[in-house]
């Protein structure tokens, strides 16, 4: 049977059935998924309910799987899956205040996966193990939608600048003590395109998000305020789909692209995500 994609907003993202994610899809399948990936950037799969090796299998297809980075921060660091959760080994909540939760706070900006990396992620794919019964949702902000949405003087004046992203700066606007000095050596600033061309159909996307700190050459408040300007122009409503988790889900999204956020929801409540991500290329 064919695959059915239905998309979920005008600009991007929808939803894709008729595949079983735990066995090996047929390589036509396959193609249809890439084609609606390069076309939809998000794509949402429901009632996938995967283990992490199925995940890691049907993730490898797309790429080579991103390792991750802070050990000391994340649990499955060094692993290509991972675990994104508030729930301790002892199988109870962790308390908002613990020093884990804070630093995953950074995930409810606005940001783009991995662009603080001198090659920055292509893709990213995120299993709802356990969803909280209120709130919790992802949101995705379209960066090919909001370069469309700029008019040519604009488009032609940013098309040749480069940001800085920077992953100490990000965490910064949390708290300036979550990265010590190995912590930033570790994850020193990288230089990004501020446009990107999709390698596939070619068109061209802007690359902000929260862990970009200045624009190269730029006074330092004159590039953040461009930057600022611009994250908001990109995460108007118009170009923002958000996803209502439901257990099993699998969302995959451009890194590319699109931005995405995660949201509050009730502490009580238990939240256990697992994501790999694939690698991409270098944009300068």
């Amino acid at each position: 049977m064919a695959i059915l994609v239905n998309r979920l907003t005008d600009n991007f993202a929808a939803e894709i059935r008729g595949v079983d994610l735990s066995q090996k899809i047929p390589s036509g399948d396959f193609a249809d998924v890439k084609t609606a990936f390069e076309q939809h950037s998000i794509l949402v799969f429901p009632d996938q309910p995967l283990t992490d090796q199925q995940q890691i299998i049907f993730s490898e297809r797309f790429g080579e799987l991103e390792k991750t980075i802070n050990s000391k921060k994340q649990s499955g660091a060094g692993k290509p899956v991972t675990v994104l959760t508030n729930v301790g080994k002892d199988g109870e909540v962790i308390a908002p205040e613990d020093r884990r939760m804070v630093f995953n706070t950074g995930n409810q900006m606005w940001h783009t996966d991995s662009s603080f990396k001198p090659v920055p992620a292509m893709m990213s794919l995120l299993s709802g193990r356990e969803v909280p019964s209120e709130g919790g949702e992802t949101e995705f902000a379209s960066m090919r939608a909001a370069y469309d949405g700029l008019d040519d003087k604009q488009k032609h004046e940013l098309e040749h600048l480069i940001c800085i992203h920077d992953f100490a700066y990000s965490r910064s606007l949390i708290d300036t003590s979550l990265l010590d000095r190995e912590d930033r050596h570790e994850l020193p600033p990288v230089r990004q395109a501020m446009i990107r061309i999709n390698p596939v159909n070619r068109r061209k996307n802007l690359f902000l998000g929260a862990h970009a700190s200045y624009v190269e050459g730029w006074p330092l408040e004159k590039g953040r305020t461009l930057i600022i300007e611009l994250n908001r122009h990109i995460t108007d409503n118009k170009y923002i789909y958000k996803h209502t988790w439901k257990r099993n889900d699998l969302v995959i999204w451009d890194n590319r692209c699109a931005l995405h956020r995660g949201r509050p929801w009730q502490k009580i409540d238990k939240r256990v995500m697992h994501r790999t991500t694939v690698v991409g290329s270098m944009t300068v």
